[in-house]
């Protein structure tokens, strides 16, 4: 009987039928004697993982309260089902004092608990609870190393990814799990130590798709675009399977260095390979068409964007009016934006940008103090956008006025695009003291700087201030 009872409430609680397993789990510990031990242990255990899916606190907070009256709250069986329900709500404090009181040597409860710090960002508390793990003596394992190396990488902690890393060569040698082979290289990638996680990439008997997207990734995010696109060659020499996040970062890659034509040869050859373009893909692909007028294409990627379902993402619209601005194409850029009925400020920047792109003063105008009036307050990108747009109609009074709003914002202060294209809109419309007294005032220029001026000079025939300040 208690063996039917039980197959009934693990067959209840797999397909989440919550009450009629608590109803069932009351009538085996009525009916169970001290030789059911395990049945009701093991009821226990399907009624906390069915707790844990269906999201029930309470039920599982009952079933906490049964395994301490029972005394089986540090069995090996229910420790790690406790840790990982109270770890789906976030409720770690919980699951931390679980682990400890627990006294388990076995590493499971561990390295839940250190996962679960480390998927909900908490990588200090990892960190502390994998000190706390080895100062108990519970040895770590393959499973308990990638998410302490994730940890120390996020942390940007090198001294303990180095003393980590030492522990591994002790326990194993060089004869490491893949997963935690591949976490090194991703650690030491992520702390800029590129001579080192290069080594450990080469010292690896086998790759994956994570081994070879964690080392691009770790050139890529250096900007070390040669080093990337190198290895990705060799990638694809070496047969390796090659993903998504790969494709995508490489192709990214091509638009940072201005090769677009390159990147969306890229997104060609994923589709060729059967991969479909993600939101990610699109964008890249939408940010190359903008910057060589590749309208047709864009409508391509516009299209399967839309069969994908992926128009309705609010960065993937941005991209898509961007696009369209750029290519001169304001209906459809419009439409889009109209489209939108919640509009962020990159949404608004996006379509500023291709009024002001095309000249367009009017209705740049009108967009902007629609968007003041709709209360969202502009960025330097907004700024920067209008700005370059007064310098060539010699627009003063609103270059005057962005002027004033841009030293009311000290978080303006750092961005020299701005300071430029204020030195261009007064040197363009005549009035080359102003360009020079805003030249005068930044402590760093660059070429744009210089050449604003000097133009400025150049267009009223100062040639001899000109000559000055080169």
């Amino acid at each position: 009987m208690i063996d039917n009872l039980f197959n009934s409430l693990r067959d209840l609680a797999r397909k989440g039928h919550l009450l009629k397993a608590f109803e069932t789990f009351s009538l085996i510990k009525l009916h169970a004697s001290s030789a059911n031990h395990d049945v009701i242990l093991h009821s226990i255990s399907s009624l906390l993982y069915s707790c844990t899916n269906l999201k029930s606190l309470p039920q599982g907070k009952q079933l906490h309260a049964h395994t301490i009256s029972l005394g089986f709250e540090n069995h090996l069986v229910l420790v790690p089902k406790l840790v990982t329900f109270y770890s789906s709500f976030s409720l770690l404090a919980d699951a931390h004092i679980i682990t400890v009181n627990s006294n388990i040597v076995n590493p499971l409860p561990w390295n839940l608990l250190i996962s679960s710090y480390v998927n909900n960002g908490l990588h200090g508390e990892a960190l502390s609870a994998y000190r706390e793990m080895v100062h108990k003596g519970v040895r770590p394992d393959d499973f308990t190393y990638p998410s302490v190396l994730k940890a120390c990488g996020e942390k940007l902690d090198l001294d303990f990814g180095r003393e980590v890393h030492k522990s591994i060569n002790a326990a194993y040698g060089h004869r490491w799990n893949l997963y935690v082979h591949n976490s090194l290289v991703s650690m030491y990638g992520k702390f800029g130590e590129l001579d080192t996680a290069h080594r450990l990439f080469n010292e690896m008997p086998e790759r994956d798709a994570v081994s070879w997207n964690g080392i691009i990734s770790s050139y890529a995010s250096r900007g070390m675009w040669k080093e990337a696109f190198e290895l990705f060659e060799e990638m694809r020499l070496a047969g390796a399977e090659v993903n998504i996040i790969t494709w995508n970062t490489i192709a990214g890659g091509c638009v940072q260095t201005r090769n677009f034509k390159g990147a969306l040869e890229l997104l060609s050859q994923m589709r060729r390979c059967g991969i479909d373009l993600d939101p990610v893909a699109m964008i890249i692909g939408l940010g190359a068409c903008s910057n060589i007028g590749a309208i047709k294409l864009g409508t391509v990627i516009h299209a399967s964007a839309i069969r994908s379902c992926f128009d309705g993402f609010d960065n993937v619209r941005n991209a898509l009016i961007t696009m369209y601005s750029r290519c001169k194409d304001l209906r459809h850029a419009g439409i889009l934006f109209k489209s939108i009925k919640t509009k962020r400020l990159t949404t608004w920047n996006s379509m500023l940008s291709g009024y002001t792109r095309m000249d367009r003063s009017e209705e740049a105008s009108f967009l902007f103090r629609e968007m003041l009036f709709s209360g969202i307050e502009p960025n330097y990108v907004t700024i920067a956008s209008i700005l370059p747009h007064c310098a060539r109609v010699a627009n003063l009074q609103r270059g005057k006025e962005f002027h004033c709003y841009i030293l009311r914002r000290e978080e303006f202060e750092d961005h020299l695009l701005l300071w430029n294209s204020l030195v261009e809109m007064y040197a363009r419309s005549g009035k080359v003291l102003a360009a020079k007294r805003v030249f005068d005032s930044l402590g760093r220029r660059d070429e744009v700087t210089y050449t604003s001026l000097i133009a400025g000079y150049g267009i009223q025939g100062e040639g001899k201030d000109c000559i000055k300040i080169v």
